[in-house]
């Protein structure tokens, strides 16, 4: 059996019979987790076997595990920075902070990979134009080229843990100030002005990068279709324009920012047109179990398979990870990032 290109979504902190039946299911690929389906270490490593044991190849596993507001996972795991304070020593120390970041990145994948979890949806490369609901410290820095070095570091250090990683949310979610969880940003800069943001991209896919989830946020001066459902922006400008040849995401299609433009069955068949390999669909069984009675998708190819295969973890799982010399010493940095002052600069001069 294939991986199928849905992402659903299980109850809790074991599988239920329903979680098993739609599990079961050709069309579903992956498996996102959330914060309800967590309560210990043991508990979640019990609860991803028992997935991968459901199918062969195993279902993917992800979580959205970035830090800060974004740590689905938190007693029992490291408590991990939003992006804004990893990357706030950029300017004073680029060489210290680099390295800060790459560690942040391998402990956040090595966590996640002892417990079961293929991948988790990080880094965040939206810039921080100050105005985002959503976005907020989520972002690494408000300079391109920042974010662009910034999270290439951090994938590079998920890549070490064995880890593809997931830059989102393309083409830039920080301009605009709605959340696409509960309304339908529209961001009327035009193409040129875009440029800032789709530059971390152009580093990132430079350094191979696996996936990227594209957002519910319309850019009119572009196409009058949200990036998650937009040939022009999926397959035009990603894939064409900026040479990215991984596995792309939709966000998740139950959320507001996606509702505008049909029925859960129009945006998933508009998302894969589109060129989205993954069509995430969370926090709602309905839509789930109407996606399994009526998606006939058609587009399907061996290419998207390939894609989607290559999220799995890589290598072994790290085991007895807390005895390793080096987790002691990437918990201690962030432990100690943590309790920091922020960096203060004053001019000097006539």
């Amino acid at each position: 059996m294939s991986l199928g290109p849905l992402m659903v979504d299980v109850a809790g902190t074991e599988l239920s019979a329903s979680d098993r039946d739609v599990l079961a299911h050709p069309l579903v690929g992956s498996v996102i987790l959330f914060s309800r389906n967590y309560r210990d270490p043991a508990q979640l490593a019990a609860l991803t076997a028992s997935i991968k044991a459901l199918r062969t190849p195993p279902l993917l596993i992800a979580v959205d595990h970035e830090g800060g507001r974004v740590q689905r996972f938190r007693e029992g795991f490291t408590r991990l920075p939003p992006a804004h304070l990893l990357g706030r020593g950029y300017a004073a120390d680029r060489r210290t902070t680099l390295a800060l970041v790459e560690t942040a990145g391998w402990l956040m994948a090595a966590e996640l990979r002892a417990a079961g979890v293929d991948f988790s949806f990080a880094p965040c490369v939206d810039l921080d134009y100050g105005v985002s609901e959503i976005i907020g410290d989520r972002a690494f820095h408000k300079d391109a080229d920042a974010v662009g070095a910034l999270a290439a570091a951090y994938a590079a250090g998920m890549r070490h843990a064995g880890m593809a990683a997931t830059a989102k949310h393309f083409p830039g979610h920080g301009a605009v100030v709605a959340d696409s969880h509960v309304a339908l940003p529209v961001d009327r800069r035009s193409y040129a002005d875009l440029e800032p943001d789709l530059r971390p991209y152009r580093v990132l896919i430079g350094n191979h990068l696996a996936a990227v989830m594209a957002a519910h946020v319309v850019y009119p001066e572009v196409d009058a279709l949200p990036a998650s459902l937009s040939p022009r922006w999926i397959t035009g400008v990603l894939r064409g324009e900026l040479g990215f040849h991984g596995c792309v995401f939709a966000d998740d299609l139950s959320m507001a920012g996606a509702a505008a433009f049909g029925d859960v069955l129009a945006r998933a068949r508009g998302a894969l047109a589109a060129g989205c390999d993954v069509l995430p669909i969370c926090n709602d069984r309905a839509a789930v179990i109407e996606m399994l009675d009526r998606f006939k998708p058609e587009n399907m190819n061996p290419a998207s398979q390939a894609r989607i295969m290559r999220m799995r973890a890589r290598g072994e799982a790290p085991d007895d990870l807390a005895q390793s010399p080096r987790w002691r010493e990437a918990a201690g940095a962030i432990a100690q990032l943590a309790t920091a002052p922020a960096l203060r600069l004053t001019e000097v001069g006539p």
